[in-house]
Order: structure tokens, then sequence, then C-alpha cells
């Protein structure tokens, strides 16, 4: 039977034993009703995909955990239409921790962003939280945050179709800006290797150059040692290039 508490749906990419998801639920239960269903492995950068070619498997932990063998976009899905009935409904999707920072043009390929993308398009508010270092994840900071705006969201409201994407410095927060998406400067670094067999193979990487400085982007919020937060939705249209671009109309 529901409760009058909040429910809350929470997903992840990186894994369901990640160390990021199970702060997150720790934190978030002082303040609702958690279910959990998560990727059982890691699907770092599955972006916005859904598994279309195979079918998927769900495992059922207990009442309130669930995994699925595919990405983030795959666990919302089947959370919202499958899993949880109709009663248990959540109120809101909070992805993440992410182990790392989901900033700027990374965003794209987030499954962790993804998961609130889908959450969202679905008409449940999501958003996606992150901290932004690639060791040392202490998450007690991310935890406060992900509380205060999970709660804020809950009782305030986004705008419809909306999406909160979060990012949370190491340390403790000088405080929050609301951001706009910025843009890194990087090159791709493709590493080859052979096998055993003498087959090659190859990781891609890449090298980071800084950011664009454009003002108000969330490279800019988390260098000065704020949280960023930026407000983001399904729809990719250049708006300026609609306008730009009607002289082609015929």
């Amino acid at each position: 039977m529901a409760s009058d508490r909040p429910r809350i749906l929470i997903t992840n990419d990186d894994g369901y034993n990640s160390h990021g998801i199970s702060a997150l639920e720790a934190g978030l239960k002082e303040i609702g009703d958690v279910f959990v269903v998560a990727p059982e492995a890691e699907q770092s950068g599955a972006s916005h995909s859904l598994t279309l070619g195979r079918p998927l498997r769900i495992r059922q932990i207990d009442e309130r955990h669930w995994t699925v063998d595919g990405t983030p976009t795959d666990c919302v899905t089947l959370a919202l239409n499958r899993i949880l009935p109709p009663e248990l409904r959540p109120h809101i999707c909070c992805s993440g921790i992410n182990h790392g920072a989901n900033l700027g043009d990374d965003a794209t390929y987030s499954g962790t962003v993804a998961g609130a993308l889908e959450s969202t398009i679905l008409g449940v508010p999501g958003l996606a939280f992150s901290l932004t270092t690639y060791s040392d994840h202490d998450f007690t900071e991310s935890v406060k945050v992900a509380k205060e705006l999970t709660q804020k969201t809950i009782a305030e409201g986004i705008p419809k179709w909306t999406l909160l994407n979060v990012n949370v410095p190491k340390g403790v927060p000088a405080g929050i800006r609301i951001t706009k998406q910025g843009f890194k400067s990087a090159r791709p670094v493709i590493s080859e290797h052979k096998d055993p067999r003498g087959k090659l193979y190859y990781w891609i990487g890449e090298v980071r150059e800084g950011f664009r400085a454009e003002g108000g982007t969330d490279f800019e919020a988390i260098d000065e040692g704020y949280v960023s937060v930026t407000p983001m939705r399904s729809d990719l249209t250049s708006h300026s290039g609609v306008e730009k671009l009607k002289s082609w109309n015929t």
C-alpha cells in the first residue's frame, strides 16, 4: 500500500552495486519511499540508448530493489511501465550519484543524465546527480545537495519536460548556481594495442584542454567551487538555426 511520503525512483549508469547509488539511496530514504531500478552492470557512456535488439531481464532483489540487464533508459522505462504498479508511481526520479562529472558536451554521452531524461519524457520529473571527481569519492556533500534539491523539486516543482543536471564539486560547495550547458575544449586520443592473438583493439579516450568561458556555464560554476544546476530537455532544436534558415522554406 502506498504511503503519504513522496515516492522516489532511483537509477544510475555506474551499476547497481556502485557506491554512488548506495549513498544516494541512504540519503533519500530520509525524505521519501525509495525504489531502486538500476543496471546490473556498468553502463557509463550509454547515453539515451534503448535496448531493442535483444530481450531484457529483470531481477528482483527485494520489494524495493530490482536490476535490469540493460541501460539506464531501459531501467526507467521498465520501472514506470512494468515494475512499479500505478499506485506506486514515483513523484520524482533521481539518477546517480555518478562517479565523475557530466558537464557540457559530456551530458549527451551520459547514462546518468539519460535516466533522468527518460523519466522526464515519461512524465516524472528527473534529476541527475554527479560528483565531479574521478578519485576520492566522498559522497557526503553530494548527498546533502541531492536531498535539498529533491525536496525543493517535490515541494515547488520544475518546468514541465525539464530535467535538472546537477554537478557537485569536490569538497564543501560554496553554494548553488543555475547554469547553462557549456562546451569543453578537448581532443580525442585513440590507443591501439594487440591482444594475445595479434589482433588489434582500441581504447577511446580524450585529453582535456579546458572549456569555453562564456559566463554562466556549468564548467565555470564547478571551477569556482559551486554546485551547477543546469535545466535541460529532450528538445535538440537549434532555435537560432530555425530563424536563420527560414529563407530555405519553399
